[in-house]
C-alpha cells in the first residue's frame, strides 16, 4: 500500500488525536421523564435506533465494526456488535475485542485522582507545586500561541482540579501553532501514539522516556493561558498521572491496575497489548475520501509495543465489556457486584462539574456544558469520546451507562460522537410512546 495517500490535511496529528467531541448525550438524557426510564428498564430495551446505526456503518463498510453497550443500573448489558476485526477478515467482533480508546483513559486518570482526593493524599485545590516543585514558578506567553520568550509569571498555581478540568494552562501538541507546538514536540511532549507506519502528516515525534522525565521537561515550558483562566484541552491528565505517582508511592499503571482494573474486573485494559491478545485486537483505519484504509493493523501496531511511558490521556486499549465495567462501577457510585472500589462521595464529586469559577468556557468544545474529573459533565451526564470514534457516557439520573467501540480516525470523519447519544435517545422516545 502506498502509505503517502495520508498526506492530507485532514488526517493531521491534531485532527487523529483530538477525541473531545461527544456533545449530545448530557442535554438530552436530562430531559427524559423517570417514568420513561423506568418503563424502558421494565421492558427491556430493544434498541432498535442504535442497532440501525451499528448496522448502517458495517454494512457500508465505513468501519470494520462496531459495538455498542448499554447496561441499566447494576444490570448485565445488552451488547450490539457487528462486523470483523478488520475489512474482509473473518473473526466477528464481540464484547472482548480490543479496541484503542485513546481519550475514553482520561476519565479512568481522573477518577483514580479522585480516590487520593478521598483518601486525604490529594486535595482539589491543592498546588500540585507541593508535590512537583518544578511547578512553583510557571511563566505563561504573553501572546497565546505566539512567542515562547515573551512571557509573564502565572498568576496563580496550578491546582490538582485545573488537571483535571483542562484548566492549567497547559498546552497540547495536538492543539497549539506556532513555536510552542514546535517546542513541545522538540522535547517529546507528545502523550499519544497512532502506527509504527511513517504517515505523512502525522509525524514521527517520540515521546520521551518517563513519566517522571515527561513532567520535569513539561514544567519548563511556558504554559499557553493562565491556570484557572479558559478551558483548553492539554496533556493535564498525562500530567496528572505523575501526580498520581507521588501522592501514591505507586508507579502510575500499577496504581491503575490495583487499585481501579483488579477490583472493578476489568481484565483486558492495558497500556500494551499482551502478544498472547493480538487474536483479538481490531485494525485502525484512517478514513480518506471516505474510505478506511489501514493505519495501524493489530498484527503490527504500535500498542504491541511499550509506550514510553504510561499515557494518562490517551494510552489505554480495552475492550466494550471492560469499560461497560467501569460505567457500571460509577453509575454504581463506586460499588460494582457488591464489592467497593471508590467512595460514592469520590463519584460523585468526579462526576460533578469541577470547573473553577475562574474559568471560562466560551468559544470552546464544552461551551454552556461543565466539566468533571477527565470528562464532560451535561447536567447529569458524565462521559467523553475517543479519538478513534470511541464514545461513552454514564448517567445516574437515568441509571443508564453506555459506551461505542469501533476504530477510525480521524473521529470528525463521521457523526458518531454525537450520533450515537441522538441514537440512544430515538430508541427511548420510542419506548415511551409504546407505553402510550
Amino acid at each position: 500500500m502506498a502509505y503517502r495517500e495520508f498526506d492530507t490535511p485532514n488526517l493531521s496529528r491534531r485532527a487523529l488525536l483530538r477525541g473531545g467531541a461527544w456533545l449530545t448525550a448530557g442535554a438530552a438524557l436530562a430531559g427524559v421523564p423517570m417514568g420513561r426510564m423506568a418503563f424502558a428498564r421494565e421492558a427491556g430495551a430493544e434498541w432498535q435506533s442504535v442497532g440501525a446505526m451499528v448496522q448502517k456503518y458495517v454494512s457500508e463498510r465505513k468501519v470494520a465494526n462496531m459495538i455498542a453497550t448499554l447496561g441499566w443500573g447494576d444490570k448485565d448489558p445488552l451488547y450490539i456488535a457487528r462486523g470483523t476485526l478488520a475489512l474482509g477478515g473473518q473473526v466477528k467482533a464481540d464484547a472482548d475485542s480490543l479496541y484503542r480508546i485513546y481519550s475514553m483513559t482520561k476519565p479512568i486518570t481522573g477518577m483514580a485522582a479522585m480516590m487520593l482526593v478521598e483518601d486525604g493524599k490529594l486535595g482539589l485545590d491543592q498546588p500540585i507545586a507541593e508535590l512537583l516543585p518544578a511547578y512553583s514558578r510557571m511563566q505563561v506567553q504573553k501572546t497565546y500561541d505566539g512567542s515562547i520568550t515573551d512571557l509573564v509569571p502565572a498568576e496563580r498555581p496550578i491546582t490538582v482540579r485545573h488537571l483535571l478540568t483542562h484548566t492549567a494552562g497547559l498546552g497540547y501538541n495536538i492543539v497549539q501553532k506556532g513555536p510552542i507546538s514546535a517546542a513541545y514536540t522538540g522535547q517529546g511532549l507528545v502523550p499519544g501514539q497512532v502506527s509504527r507506519i511513517p504517515i505523512p502528516g502525522l509525524g514521527r515525534s517520540v515521546a520521551v522516556a518517563g513519566l517522571d522525565v515527561f513532567a520535569d521537561r513539561l514544567a519548563k515550558m511556558p504554559l499557553v493561558l493562565q491556570p484557572g483562566s479558559k478551558w483548553s484541552y492539554s496533556v493535564g491528565l498525562d500530567l496528572m498521572g505523575r501526580v498520581i505517582e507521588v501522592a501514591s508511592g505507586m508507579k502510575f499503571d500499577e496504581f491503575l491496575r490495583t487499585q481501579i482494573f483488579e477490583p472493578t474486573g476489568m481484565t483486558s485494559t492495558w497500556f500494551t497489548v499482551p502478544e498472547s491478545e493480538v487474536g483479538r485486537f481490531t485494525t485502525n483505519y484512517g478514513i480518506m475520501n471516505g474510505t478506511p484504509l489501514p493505519m495501524d493493523p493489530a498484527r503490527a501496531s504500535i500498542y504491541l509495543d511499550k509506550p514510553p511511558f504510561p499515557f494518562g490521556g490517551a494510552g489505554l486499549v480495552s475492550t466494550a465489556r471492560d469499560y461497560d465495567r467501569f460505567l457500571k462501577m460509577l453509575l454504581g457510585y463506586g460499588m460494582i457486584d457488591g464489592k467497593r472500589v471508590m467512595g460514592e462521595e469520590a463519584v460523585r464529586l468526579g462526576t460533578s462539574n469541577l470547573l473553577p469559577e475562574t474559568a471560562t468556557t466560551a468559544g470552546t468544545w464544552i461551551e454552556g456544558q461543565g466539566f468533571g474529573a477527565g470528562g464532560r459533565v451535561s447536567n447529569d451526564a458524565y462521559g467523553w469520546g475517543g479519538a478513534a470514534g470511541t464514545v461513552a457516557f454514564v448517567s445516574h439520573k437515568a441509571g443508564l451507562r453506555a459506551n461505542l467501540m469501533t476504530q477510525y480516525m480521524p473521529s470528525e470523519a463521521y457523526p458518531i460522537h454525537e450520533g450515537f447519544p441522538k441514537a440512544v435517545m430515538a430508541d427511548l422516545a420510542a419506548m415511551q410512546g409504546a407505553k402510550s
